[in-house]
């Protein structure tokens, strides 16, 4: 299925915003780890424990997330955890300790969990092949302008906002990118009926666990995009500033 050029700029743009945020969020606890460390007295291992509950929560929602997307379709998906999300960015406003903010943190991972996946999933039935690759690498070059946008951005920012401001900003940007999908994004087709009966030979994730293009790809993914994420969202700030004084 083709798109009319100016629709498929609007599908873009709807999804490349939320995730633009997403991207934001998910690095932006590198920046705020000296406020924390003053305002609330988290010492190293509570700020690793921080960063990391946003990524307990994405990766405990990727395996219901290929389910829901296949049935709910990308643009439900989306919507319905974007609003787990603003929940998220509320709670974290709010929150006075650590566990409160482990929570929330937690929560916005679950809500961003499909920030990526869905509209990679809608580009697929939407765009043909060709804009196919061209808005996947767009996005992905979107997320990588929100990691930046967490820096410099969000000091600027933190006089006039404070890090509480802050997150109430970011829960009213995923509010409008929600308003965005529903705008833009055209709606999915009805869910359709689960099959009753034991799951079809070929069908799961265990066939998907045992091929072995997964066996030989998985821990190459877990590495070096693993390594990539901790250093981006976590070490390499207090290394450049403790080791590298700047």
């Amino acid at each position: 299925m083709t798109m009319r050029p100016i629709l498929a700029a609007q599908v873009f743009a709807a999804f490349a915003f939320a995730y633009f945020f997403s991207a934001l969020l998910r690095a932006v606890t590198a920046t705020l780890a000296p406020v924390f460390s003053a305002e609330l007295g988290l010492g190293a291992g509570d700020l690793g424990l921080l960063a990391g509950a946003y990524f307990l929560g994405f990766a405990a929602m990727q395996l219901p997330l290929g389910r829901a997307l296949d049935h709910f379709g990308p643009r439900r998906t989306l919507l319905s955890l974007l609003a787990v999300a603003v929940v998220g960015c509320g709670a974290f406003a709010l929150a006075t300790g650590l566990s409160g903010l482990i929570a929330a943190r937690a929560l916005i991972g679950v809500g961003v969990a499909a920030c990526l996946m869905a509209p990679l999933t809608c580009y697929r039935r939407l765009f043909s092949p060709v804009a196919q690759l061209r808005a996947n690498s767009w996005m992905l070059m979107t997320g990588s302008l929100g990691m930046v946008a967490s820096t410099l951005p969000v000091q600027w920012l933190l006089p006039w906002l404070g890090w509480r401001g802050l997150f109430w900003a970011l829960a009213g940007a995923l509010v409008l990118a929600m308003v965005a999908v529903v705008s833009w994004v055209p709606r999915d087709p009805a869910p359709a009926a689960v099959p009753a009966g034991p799951t079809p030979a070929g069908a799961g994730y265990a066939v998907i666990v045992r091929h072995p293009l997964f066996v030989r790809t998985a821990p190459l993914g877990f590495v070096v995009y693993g390594g990539m994420i901790a250093m981006q969202a976590l070490w390499a700030g207090p290394w450049l500033t403790q080791v590298g004084g700047l």
